[in-house]
Formats: structure tokens, sequence, C-alpha cells
């Protein structure tokens, strides 16, 4: 399989994962032009979008697809039921395409119908994980974004996670500002700041790595519970503490 990654809007990424007969799914399409000018370049046939939520600057570009490609399914949550989704999701369900199994996670938090697709060893998780970070509590709450993440980091640890955008340095900056001195975290800093210094992406960001540089993937460590001040064995109150703080800075 091969794994493409397209810029758009500023900071987001499309994804399209490509099989060895030239057909590919499009994931999280935000807008169409980028796509189909990789599609043309690269010879591709889409077999298939794959929605993670209903926001615009992850399907905008659907309906212009789909008049390019009026045959192939949407998939998406029940969010997105109205905005061009043709097959709705939930937790536990899989399909096969493009020579890969797709498996489905709810993952609500950031919306209330949130889902992210794993197919080893990609993960497409929209808005819930970034790379040192995750998304923003638009709709649900700190216990929902809490509990969907415990799920992804269930995870093997070679899995590829490619979020939908590139936050990464932002994400980081804030990491050192809770863990100044913190070795994984200034390494993985410098690291990211070459990628970005070249333009080239973060993504897709390596779960084992997560683990050691993500602080809300390290919740349940005594070290950052002090650090934060809250209660010694409750995971959930650093969470919640850590995405408010997030929020302001």
């Amino acid at each position: 399989m091969r794994l493409i990654h397209i810029p758009a809007l500023g900071s987001n990424y499309i994804w399209l994962l490509a099989d060895s007969n030239q057909h590919c799914v499009i994931v999280d399409p935000g807008e169409a032009s980028p796509v189909e000018s990789v599609l043309t370049d690269q010879g591709l046939l889409p077999r298939a979008i794959l929605l993670t939520h209903h926001h615009q600057d992850h399907m905008g570009g659907v309906p212009q697809l789909l008049r390019r490609f009026p045959d192939i399914p949407v998939y998406g949550p029940k969010e997105t039921n109205k905005k061009g989704a043709t097959i709705l999701l939930k937790e536990g369900d899989q399909f096969f395409i493009c020579s890969q199994i797709f498996s489905v996670i709810e993952v609500p938090g950031h919306t209330l119908g949130h889902i992210a697709y794993y197919s080893a060893p990609y993960l497409f998780c929209g808005d819930t994980l970034f790379s040192a970070g995750c998304g923003r509590l638009f709709e649900g709450t700190a216990d929902q974004m809490y509990y969907s993440i415990q799920k992804l980091i269930q995870l093997p640890d070679e899995t590829l996670i490619c979020a939908g955008h590139e936050y990464t340095l932002s994400n980081l900056k804030f990491a050192r500002s809770i863990l100044p001195d913190d070795p994984q975290i200034i390494l993985y800093q410098k690291q990211a700041e070459k990628l970005r210094a070249k333009n080239q992406p973060t993504l897709p960001a390596l779960l084992k790595r997560e683990s050691q540089v993500n602080l809300f993937l390290r919740c349940k460590e005594s070290f950052l519970q002090k650090k934060m001040g809250t209660k010694k064995h409750d995971p959930l109150s650093v969470f919640s503490t850590l995405r408010a703080m997030k929020d302001r800075f």
C-alpha cells in the first residue's frame, strides 16, 4: 500500500491510500481540487471516500469529487448522513476495499459522532489524535475524548497516526511549557522543526513514539500527575486540565 498526504486549507491533510492496482481511498477531502490533481498526476482511481466527522474542512470537497466520480461510495458516521455519506458506520463495523480491511472505532470528543478508521498499520483519526496533541472539544466532553484516546492507544505500537492537521510544532511548544526538560520531547521538537523547515510533514506519526512525547497519552504517569497538581491516581483529571490549558495556550 502507498500512503499519500495532500496539504489543504492551510493546516489540513487529506489522505490517500493506494493499492498496487492504482485504486485508492480518499480520507477527509476538505477540498476537491488538490485531490483531483494528485489523482490525475499519479493515475489513481478512487474506490471510496472515508469521512471521520462532519466538519466542513474534512468533507467540503465531497460534492465536487462525486460529480467527477458519481459511483463511488462515501463512508462516514451518522453525523455525515446529510453531507454526502451513503454508507453509515458505527463501532465495530468493518469493510474491505483497495485490498485492505478497515475497522471502525467510535471516538467521540471533538464531535459527538466522530469515528476513526484502522487498517493496519494506518490509523485515520481525523481531529481526535494529533502528533503530540489531541483535538479540541467542540461537542463532546473531556471524559469522552479521554476514553476515545484510550481506545486508540491499545492499537499496536507500529500504528501510523494519519491525523487531519499539521499541528505538531504548536503541540510540542505546549508540551515544552509543561515539561521543559523532557529529553524525548526536546528531541522530537528538533526533528519536527527540521521537517517543517523543508516543508515536509511530521505525519504520519508512530504510536510508540507518541506514547513518549504526547502528554495526552501520558496522563497515567505519576510524574505528570504530580507536575499538574492533580490527584495521584486520577489520569482523567490530568487530561481535562491539560486540555483546558491547551485551549488557553
